[in-house]
């Protein structure tokens, strides 16, 4: 990780190394850390990403996909959380702002991914590189936006909780 990069909290004893998808998450959030500290151009960004120790184990075709999405469609996902955020996405610590970009451009496209586990996978990156209490807003933002970009999968599931 370089010094502008946030940093990731050490993981607990015991645990299962991350996937290579969570490890792409991981790395695509670094990466637009990085563009939304710095405003960096895309390909330095990601040329630096894949320099990372580490980078190897990532599902590189999702990297691409969430890093280069995420910039390539930054205006229209800070539309969509607008409608659903408590204050201007200018004003979300980067890290929430990166993790909900991520999950959003995931419900969003990444139809191979359930939403329950888009969702999961977000609030996860918040706990390991947000504040505190990050991982919650994160969880309720992108709640909202699971029931507005895949409707039909949320009232689904709703409705076998019954």
């Amino acid at each position: 990780m370089s010094e502008t990069s946030p940093k990731k909290k050490p993981r607990a004893a015991g645990q299962r190394p991350p996937s290579a998808r969570r490890r792409s998450r991981e790395a695509a959030l670094q990466g637009l850390y990085e563009w939304l500290i710095g405003g960096g151009e895309p390909g330095v960004i990601d040329a630096h990403m894949r320099e990372q120790a580490g980078f190897g184990d990532c599902d590189a075709a999702h990297f691409d996909a969430l890093l280069h999405g995420c910039i390539a469609e930054a205006a229209d996902i800070d539309a969509l959380l607008a409608r659903h955020v408590d204050r201007k996405t200018t004003e979300l610590s980067p890290v929430e702002h990166g993790v909900l970009m991520i999950g959003t451009y995931e419900l969003k496209h990444c139809i191979d991914v359930p939403y329950k586990v888009a969702i999961n996978e977000a609030v996860e990156l918040a706990k390991n590189f947000g504040g505190t209490d990050g991982h919650k807003y994160v969880n309720g933002v992108l709640d909202k936006a699971a029931a507005e970009l895949r409707p039909v999968e949320v009232q689904a599931a709703r409705a076998a909780r019954r």
